[in-house]
């Protein structure tokens, strides 16, 4: 995908969805680093369900502490990696307080420090609490970039490195907002649905998908 196609990629994304925001709920930053790292290899929709009861009596790391691991594994027990989760939130809650006042710290280094906190975790953080520009590749945006072509690579840090060279002004922020959600919702794992696609003719993906109902287009000899 050349430049002019990437451009135009992304202002069809933007048309339709002029603000994109990230789909788990909370309320503070702290809250904003807890639903990320419960979200790996979970949805969205899942982690938002198991959090609201959470949130209402948890808000910051001294009180997630204080309810501690058996507590918060009842809460969240309805999402994968549960036990795994449990233990890395209220680790990191510890070193929050430990070593950072409380506060959750806003360089990459120290996110990437804390336990469940890997560069994706990281980057969603840095980007929904502070407005930095970063590309997180999760497992909705690797696919999308080497399906389209927008840009390839065989690891998730390939892919953001690509991203960060090709993704224009004035799309760098939200961008990867964009990624996930067109990701979820229409270039989807299994069937990619290219009929309803705003992106579809920039895309290298083929053969497109058709309509539901809708018989293949005959090849030509």
């Amino acid at each position: 995908m050349n430049r002019a196609q990437t451009f135009e990629f992304f202002r069809r994304l933007a048309e339709d969805n002029p603000d994109p925001v990230t789909e788990l709920e909370y309320a503070n930053t702290f809250q904003l680093l807890v639903a990320v790292v419960l979200s790996a290899q979970s949805t969205d929709v899942g982690v938002n369900k198991a959090t609201r009861a959470l949130f209402a009596e948890v808000t910051t790391p001294a009180q997630m502490v204080a309810l501690g691991v058996n507590a918060l594994r009842h809460h969240i027990r309805t999402i994968g990696l549960l036990n795994t989760k449990a233990k890395n939130v209220v680790a990191l809650s510890e070193i929050l307080i430990r070593d950072h006042g409380g506060e959750v710290p806003r360089g990459r280094e120290a996110l990437t420090a804390l336990p469940g906190v890997g560069r994706k975790t990281a980057n969603v953080v840095m980007s929904n609490a502070w407005g930095e520009v970063t590309f997180a590749v999760d497992t909705h945006v690797f696919r999308v970039c080497n399906r389209t072509g927008l840009a390839r690579g065989k690891t998730p840090d390939a892919v953001e490195a690509g991203l960060e060279k090709k993704v224009p002004e004035p799309f760098r922020h939200g961008a990867h907002h964009w990624l996930i959600l067109h990701g979820r919702y229409t270039c989807k794992a299994r069937t990619p649905e290219c009929w309803r696609c705003p992106v579809a003719e920039l895309c290298a993906f083929k053969p497109k998908t058709p309509a539901p109902n809708k018989p293949p287009t005959p090849r030509t000899r």
